[in-house]
């Protein structure tokens, strides 16, 4: 192993993550849910009882609505992991469009991490990945995992052939309670009145369990790695693992390990400015490229899924669970309302906004100008000439003002079509991505370029 190679080894190693038992089986599964809800309801009477004897109204919403109650539910879905936690992650980044900010604002941490399997269930999800005498297939295994997420963990191995490869294992249950786990969670929500129920989230819904299952299937994911791999070959600074089909099954996943540090390392004075730009346009780069040539997106843009190799400058691709098809009717659109955010030309986002189905059409006045208003706010480093500066820009904290204002006080009460919320998942996260690295980057003339 070389200095380079032991150095970055070192620092992937953090303090051991809390160990959880995963439950697997639906009716367990289905109590914990019920017991988060029984939780909310106790929460939302003490809440009201207090709220009496201070003569302050009540609100049937507003009082499950704090900030408490926020991240216990978040707590509760990270031990949970599954679909419910993954649910969780994909309204956190709706955020305003559907939640509360602080609902939306504690949900944002499932984003980044989750509680880790205790050995003796890692031991029984490879033995029944692989069969008896699992063990003789590694000369090495680390069972302390490098990453812990909502579908599955990952391992560092070395095969017994010298291979060094990372291992994706999912979680136990999680692919037959997908269905019952994000109708659970659904009806929670809803119950709580944390979900609108003025908002038909159905097609929401319905197209969460379609994605959910396909990340759950790791052969499906062991294809989408490959065909992005060949995809981005002719990429300079972006690397992809190849698979290891030998050992990969529907529940395991077997690539190559990458020995890269997480992306947040940019964020240490030890790397110049120079650097997390360069970054930052690779990452506004192949967000562009996959909107505009591949029409096949990462629409997970998590940031434990990237890394970077200092020692080779490359930016480390993981995590192909959640990419997906896009057709060419929904790009042109997209394109035509980035085009139409450029120039600030209003009729044009109306009209691809109705196409897209974002608008219904008979939409008039003061909420029509506010949701247009929204969409060239969400734009601005698109309009922005010259450098954008990811790190200095306020427009989170003023989208997600925006946002709240035009559906909890002007009413416009429309969920966003259910293709669109992994396409608004990939469009978040890299701005989110782009900030926390502080890089800039010129986004305007980038996009410009992609779209010819």
């Amino acid at each position: 192993m070389t200095e380079e190679k032991k150095g970055t080894e070192d620092k992937e190693k953090k303090k051991p993550r809390r160990q959880t038992r995963v439950p697997s089986g639906r009716i367990e599964r289905l109590a914990r849910l019920g017991f988060m809800a029984g939780e909310f309801a106790l929460g939302g009477v003490t809440e009201g009882a207090k709220r009496l004897v201070q003569a302050t109204p009540v609100d049937a919403a507003g009082v499950f609505l704090s900030v408490e109650r926020a991240q216990k539910l978040a707590r509760r879905l990270s031990h949970m992991r599954g679909a419910a936690m993954k649910l969780g992650q994909l309204l956190s980044l709706e955020g305003d469009d559907l939640l509360p900010p602080e609902f939306a604002e504690a949900l944002a941490v499932l984003r980044a991490t989750a509680d880790a399997m205790p050995v003796s269930q890692v031991r029984r999800v490879m033995g029944h990945a692989y069969g008896k005498g699992w063990e003789e297939r590694f000369r090495e295994f680390d069972f302390e995992p490098l990453a812990a997420a909502s579908i599955g963990q990952v391992h560092g191995a070395v095969t017994a052939d010298g291979r060094e490869i990372a291992l994706k294992i999912q979680y136990p249950g999680v692919a037959r309670s997908i269905d019952s786990d994000v109708d659970n969670l659904a009806s929670l929500l809803r119950v709580t009145r944390i979900l609108p129920v003025e908002i038909d989230i159905s097609a929401i819904i319905d197209e969460a369990k379609s994605q959910l299952k396909q990340e759950a299937d790791y052969l499906r994911e062991a294809e989408h790695l490959t065909r992005f791999r060949a995809l981005v070959a002719d990429e300079p600074g972006v690397w992809v693992p190849a698979v290891h089909e030998d050992l990969t099954t529907k529940r395991v996943l077997a690539m190559d390990r990458a020995f890269a540090l997480p992306i947040e390392e940019l964020r240490s004075p030890d790397y110049p400015q120079s650097v997390r730009d360069q970054v930052g346009v690779r990452l506004q780069r192949l967000m562009f490229r996959e909107l505009f040539e591949f029409r096949f997106v990462q629409t997970d843009p998590n940031f434990a899924n990237y890394l970077y190799a200092p020692e080779t400058d490359e930016l480390v691709l993981l995590d192909f669970g959640s990419a997906r098809d896009f057709s060419s009717e929904l790009i042109d659109q997209y394109t035509r309302i980035c085009r139409g955010m450029i120039t600030e030309d209003r009729d044009e986002i109306h009209r691809a906004a109705v196409e897209i189905g974002y608008l219904g059409g008979e939409e008039t006045g003061s909420r029509l100008e506010a949701f247009l208003d929204l969409i060239l706010l969400a734009g601005e480093p698109l309009r922005h000439e010259g450098v954008y500066d990811f790190a200095e820009s306020s427009l989170t904290g003023r989208a997600r003002e925006k946002g709240f204002d035009l559906v909890f006080r002007q009413g416009f009460l429309r969920a966003p079509p259910p293709a669109t919320i992994f396409l608004h998942r990939k469009l978040a996260g890299t701005f989110l991505l782009c900030a926390h690295i502080r890089s800039r980057v010129d986004t305007r003339a980038l996009a410009l370029s992609m779209m010819g």
